[in-house]
């Protein structure tokens, strides 16, 4: 084996989810001849609103070896089927973004074809009502999914919902046992290569020096390497996505909790609920240009399953990303590297995405500039990507009643969103030329839930000669059948992964 130019060390500078998320996962993968450092200070806080989570978490625990009921106990977590969306298209509208498909396709043109061809004769069940996902959700169920590609308990999929800080505790405990050295303390200085520009070491407050090979930027909005000693640039994307703050706060759970997040749009933005097993999470993603941060925890605080557990947190933002998520030796992970408000539940995702691909791109010490150019053009799409899928809520809406809505509805989006508006509004089609995170039974949840009904169907379909009423029919029956079979998602938790 060639060592000698290998990476030595690995300094990673901020801890909270993204920090031990990143030691984790490098712990597990660098077994031998290079250490891993991170520094964190207790006295500054993390953002933690990260409690939900879409379903390629399960692999990165997964990766990692972790015990999927041990971690949601550790975590005192509970299970996700997907989000409930009101008041996003019209103010009365409601719909739910699956984990999993709509039923399964059974001809040559996709099912939704059928259900809009059923609909237009009145003869159509709702279109949640053909996931098994909402199904098993709205009935306050879960089970996992079937391994038989035949039955229908096996077109859904799951995430979680956990309180991040009880998660980075759990996997700072992994990591130490990996041999993973925490340090206290804060930055104070970083030092640059004069000739590479690039980061040898970080100083301390209190005059500790660490040297690194490779530094990992997970210090949050301040991105103090990223930004701070390599000025890499930020693009803002407000004129998109103008919600620009949010108040979060926990409350005590009141009766069952359902097994699935809930968004509800406000008038100046929109409240997530996100049920745990030992309290709901919430918080009011706003714009502030519409609304002021009192109104802001009024609506909150009005607005709560159970009695408040805390005072409202606040947290600044601005929607968007750095130029490049890795410059020269830094490659920032989490918040350092860019914000996307949690309407999709992809900041934890991002984090992990961030990892995968520096372990499929880890670096040697030349830090050959076409690696960092790969992996900045695949993370860089990724987020843009999301980016789109989220700007789609926004600029999907009919609703008028307030000056938010009424500037979404009319804003102009990235030609890469109104091309997929189109391409449905006209033929309904779900049409992608990169592989998106949110496949189609995803981009067909909002479009229909919030409104973009086709013009027309497949052109296709009517040289089919089949209607398929009866078997919709069929599918909701079946889909509720085995949803009343699963058991309770309160009991399934208590069974299997209750806190002590």
């Amino acid at each position: 084996m060639q060592l000698a130019n290998s990476i030595r060390s690995i300094v990673i500078v901020g801890g909270g989810t993204a920090g031990w998320m990143t030691a984790a996962a490098l712990s597990q993968a660098v077994r031998a001849h290079c250490t891993i450092t991170l520094i964190e200070s207790e006295e500054i806080g993390t953002v933690g609103v990260g409690e939900a989570t879409i379903p390629p978490i399960r692999t990165f625990n997964e990766t990692l070896g972790i015990d999927e009921n041990a971690f949601l106990k550790a975590s005192k977590g509970t299970f996700k089927l997907g989000i409930q969306f009101n008041g996003w298209g019209a103010e009365d509208s409601r719909y739910f973004h699956p984990f999993g498909t709509y039923g399964r396709n059974f001809d040559m043109v996709a099912l939704h074809h059928h259900w809009l061809e059923a609909r237009s004769r009145g003869d159509a069940p709702a279109l949640d009502d053909l996931c098994m996902a909402w199904a098993a959700a709205s009935r306050g169920r879960f089970a996992k999914p079937a391994a038989d590609p035949r039955h229908v308990l096996s077109t859904f999929d799951y995430a979680y919902h956990f309180d991040a800080g009880l998660y980075a505790r759990f996997l700072r405990t992994y990591a130490e046992a990996r041999g993973v050295t925490r340090v206290e303390g804060k930055i104070g200085d970083a030092g640059l290569d004069p000739a590479s520009g690039h980061v040898t070491h970080v100083t301390l407050e209190d005059g500790r020096r660490f040297d690194g090979d490779l530094f990992v930027d997970c210090s949050g909005f301040r991105g103090l390497l990223i930004e701070g000693a390599l000025q890499t640039g930020y693009q803002d994307w407000t004129h998109w996505l103008p919600c620009d703050r949010a108040i979060a706060v926990p409350c005590a759970r009141a009766g069952d909790f359902t097994p699935y997040t809930r968004s509800t749009a406000r008038a100046a933005g929109w409240q997530w609920r996100i049920p745990l097993q030992h309290r709901t999470g919430n918080g009011y993603v706003y714009c502030s240009n519409f609304l002021s941060d009192d109104a802001a925890a009024e609506t909150l605080l009005a607005n709560l399953d159970g009695e408040a557990l805390a005072d409202p947190k606040p947290l600044r933002f601005v929607t968007g990303r750095r130029n490049l998520f890795w410059n020269r030796n830094v490659v920032a992970i989490g918040l350092s590297g860019g914000f996307m408000e949690p309407l999709e539940s992809t900041s934890i995702h991002l984090i992990q995405a961030g990892i995968s691909k520096l372990l499929a791109l880890f670096p040697d010490r030349d830090f050959d500039p076409l690696v960092s150019e790969e992996y900045n053009r695949i993370a860089i799409a990724e987020f843009e990507r999301i980016r789109d899928f989220i700007i789609l809520h926004y600029k999907l809406t009919s609703r008028t009643d307030t000056e938010l809505w009424r500037y979404c509805g009319a804003m102009a989006v990235p030609d890469t969103v109104t091309w997929k508006i189109e391409h449905f509004r006209r033929h309904g089609r779900l049409v992608q030329r990169d592989a998106d995170l949110f496949g189609p039974p995803s981009w067909l949840a909002v479009h229909i839930g919030q409104g973009n009904i086709p013009a027309a169907t497949d052109p296709l379909l009517p040289l089919r000669g089949q209607d398929h009423s009866a078997y919709l029919r069929k599918l909701e029956s079946a889909l509720a059948h085995a949803a009343a079979g699963m058991p309770l998602h309160d009991a399934y938790v208590a069974a299997h992964c209750a806190e002590d």
